[in-house]
């Protein structure tokens, strides 16, 4: 394709539609193709030089994932896969294609829902009224005004504000987790308590959201709960049992 490698966005079966109205990453937008290789094939385009996370390429990179996943099931791949050339491309492809499958088949008709617990920004109030540790303290502080006093008040605010919204993600976790198919911690975010990626049915998608962000107002005193889908499934392309072990957990 160019001196620069091919850039891959996910894996697909063969035969995949791909979206005559998007492009891909780089200035100007790559054309995108298909790789195939026996049931499988890679969607492609030109590796741009210099390819760095602008916005610009994060969105058509993920806004072309977003468009295959409507069309069937998709192996996103994050931002910034490059293979050196389309050999390599091949080979990749048949060398995992029983695994691409058996990948693929578990995510026909599903999507990726991603929920994020923060402290709630306002419920300072609540706090104070329900820890009692917080309270004393902020009474000692009134009492005799310093340094040292203020300094120990802040970090239990904040221990207790952070303790208050994970305690609420693990309930809304807890909740969520026997309406999906699989759950998937996600890395440590800094501010964030709780970070949990659901795989969802594509068709109760819209529904998942909405009981996500009713519990987020169940406890809006503890907690912000920022959702985040449909996605691509990035979290979800491990073996197969992982399907089976979520449903083994919601089950008890």
């Amino acid at each position: 394709m160019t001196d620069d490698g091919i850039y891959v966005y996910g894996i697909v079966r063969a035969g995949h539609p791909l979206p005559s109205h998007l492009r891909g990453v780089g200035d100007p937008p790559g054309t995108v193709e298909r790789i195939g290789e026996g049931h499988v094939a890679a969607v492609v385009s030109p590796a741009p030089p210099n390819l760095r996370a602008r916005r610009r390429d994060l969105t058509a990179h993920q806004e072309l994932l977003l468009a295959l996943a409507a069309a069937g099931p998709v192996l996103p791949m994050r931002f910034g896969m490059v293979a050196p050339d389309e050999s390599v491309v091949r080979r990749q492809l048949s060398d995992a294609e029983e695994q691409h499958l058996a990948a693929l088949d578990d995510l026909a008709g599903r999507v990726e829902i991603n929920v994020k617990a923060m402290p709630a920004d306002d419920s300072l109030a609540a706090l104070v009224t329900g820890d009692a540790t917080v309270r004393g303290l902020r009474e000692a502080v009134r009492r005799r005004p310093g340094y040292e006093a203020n300094m120990r008040l802040g970090e239990a605010v904040a221990a207790a504000l952070s303790r208050r919204a994970a305690q609420a993600g693990h309930e809304i976790v807890r909740a969520l987790t026997p309406r999906a198919q699989a759950a998937a911690a996600g890395p440590e975010v800094s501010g964030c308590q709780v970070n949990m990626s659901f795989l969802v049915d594509r068709s109760d998608s819209a529904g998942f959201i909405a009981e996500a962000e009713r519990l987020a107002r169940q406890h809006r005193e503890r907690v912000e709960l920022r959702v985040a889908g449909p996605l691509p499934c990035y979290s979800f392309l491990g073996p197969r049992p992982l399907a089976a072990r979520a449903r083994a957990r919601a089950g008890g």
